[in-house]
């Protein structure tokens, strides 16, 4: 969790719909029960004491190595320090930037890794928004299908898309892939209107409106 961003600034202090947008997926990842510890590891633990945050039984705020910070950083660097850190079983990753990701829905993802581990079929997961849609390149050549020849877009073969909201692994695929992504990871679909990642003006937006429409008293609450 930074505390600056380059194209929405201080988004992740920043109110959404009545509460700051670090709280969105805060709060959906302590009510899951089976979630032991949150760990953020972040550059911003004065602003997050401001509003309120500071560790607890259930919350570790890990201060981010200067030599990990800035917008150039692979994420793979900075989960390998805190994997270094606070040694566990499984790792669930996700960003502040995704506050409509439920905790259904990770409950969900969680069964299914579990499941994946359980009969050998995966060693990790991660999110996807699927995809059956018409593409071309940037000179007008098609993509995935035969303009000479149009179906259906729901008949054409699904892509999917890594939506940046939610992954699972252990520290044994982590090592393996030096990444968050396995050798054999699972994709896992999820809703599109969960999916909402902000990285723009315009997610914001988008995420302002989801979430007044699926929260529509919690601003009022306010």
């Amino acid at each position: 969790m930074k505390a600056n961003s380059q194209r929405v600034k201080g988004k992740n202090f920043r109110p959404l719909n009545g509460k700051p947008l670090f709280r969105w997926i805060l709060d959906s990842l302590l009510a899951i029960d089976d979630i032991d510890c949150v760990v953020i590891n972040t550059d911003a633990r004065d602003i997050l004491a401001e509003n309120g945050l500071v560790d607890s039984a259930r919350v570790i705020i890990r201060d981010r190595k200067p030599e990990l910070c800035g917008d150039t950083v692979s994420m793979n660097l900075i989960l390998a320090d805190d994997i270094a850190a606070v040694p566990a079983q499984t790792y669930l990753m996700t960003h502040t930037t995704n506050p409509m990701l439920t905790t259904q829905t990770v409950a969900l993802a969680m069964k299914a890794y579990a499941k994946a581990i359980s009969t050998g079929t995966g060693d990790s997961l991660f999110t996807v928004n699927k995809i059956q849609t018409r593409f071309y390149r940037a000179d007008g050549s098609a993509v995935n299908h035969d303009p000479d020849n149009l179906i259906q877009t729901q008949d054409l073969e699904p892509w999917f898309e890594e939506n940046s909201n939610l992954y699972i692994f252990s520290p044994d695929s982590f090592a393996a892939a030096n990444a968050r992504i396995g050798k054999k990871p699972v994709l896992h679909v999820m809703d599109k209107t969960e999916a909402i990642d902000i990285d723009t003006p315009e997610d914001w937006a988008l995420a302002e409106a989801v979430a007044s429409l699926r929260y529509p008293h919690a601003a009022a609450a306010e």
